[in-house]
């Protein structure tokens, strides 16, 4: 493996991006990031993907978070720009068209956890810590940990989450709704690769278009969530995948979506 960061493909549709940093448990410098942002760019242009995994490399760490022997260098305002850069990232990952899964390997603290949570979803290995440490540096979650946490967990929980600063095991994360799916290490990417195949297998505009309506429709009242979710079921409307589907149910077939 070599880069910043590697990019894979499995089973043609699904693809699978990984952190390659072990050395420095795959934190996030500058460089990452850029490689990252402009891998995703590229992968949400391409019409043959399904389903997006994000991993770090080795069994130490998913990532670690800010790389903080590179941010201990930079002036307030770089500072700033360098955060602003991971929430960018973050927002890149909460918008790609396809669903993301974080395959989480090994500890996901502070910039590192804010990176999964912007996946739609979490699979982790049981023996793994996550957190947000940030007020133990004397600074706060940057890169929308308060928000997305809060969203995913709800506001008391979260609270104690950044308020200790102290990391919590991949179990717990998973009772508190962090994390959807833990698993033995040894079977986390079998797992995580069967659960992008099953999603994968499904008719993928329909899949785009149930993203974008659960994403627009949280952040509005349930009035204005409804008329998201019809203006999304209408785009599927008019889809070949969509009569597809209905003659392979009538024929008693497995059906053959092709994205259109």
């Amino acid at each position: 493996m070599s880069g910043i960061i590697s990019y894979d493909v499995y089973r043609e549709n699904i693809g699978m991006i990984t952190l390659n940093r072990p050395e420095a448990a795959n934190a996030l410098n500058r460089p990452l990031l850029t490689s990252l942002k402009k891998q995703l760019d590229e992968l949400n242009e391409d019409s043959s993907l399904r389903c997006l995994l994000l991993t770090g490399e080795g069994i130490k760490a998913f990532s670690a978070g800010a790389d903080l022997k590179e941010r201990e260098k930079m002036s307030d305002e770089e500072v700033t720009e360098f955060v602003q850069q991971i929430s960018d990232v973050v927002s890149t990952i909460e918008n790609m068209k396809v669903p993301t899964i974080a395959v989480m390997n090994g500890i996901a603290y502070g910039g590192g956890l804010e990176l999964a949570l912007g996946c739609d979803l979490r699979i982790a290995a049981e023996d793994i810590k996550v957190g947000l440490p940030e007020t133990s540096l004397g600074i706060i979650p940057g890169a929308g940990g308060t928000q997305r946490l809060t969203r995913l967990i709800g506001i008391g929980h979260t609270k104690k989450l950044i308020f200790s600063a102290k990391p919590i095991f991949s179990p717990e994360a998973h009772a508190l709704g962090i994390i959807e799916e833990i698993t033995e290490r040894h079977h986390l990417f079998t797992n995580a690769l069967h659960l992008a195949e099953t999603i994968a297998y499904n008719a993928p505009i329909a899949i785009q278009q149930a993203k974008l309506a659960i994403n627009e429709g949280m952040h509005m009242s349930i009035h204005e969530g409804l008329k998201v979710e019809q203006k999304c079921y209408q785009q599927t409307i008019p889809t070949k995948d969509r009569l597809e589907g209905l003659r392979a149910f009538k024929e008693r077939r497995t059906p053959i979506y092709k994205g259109k």
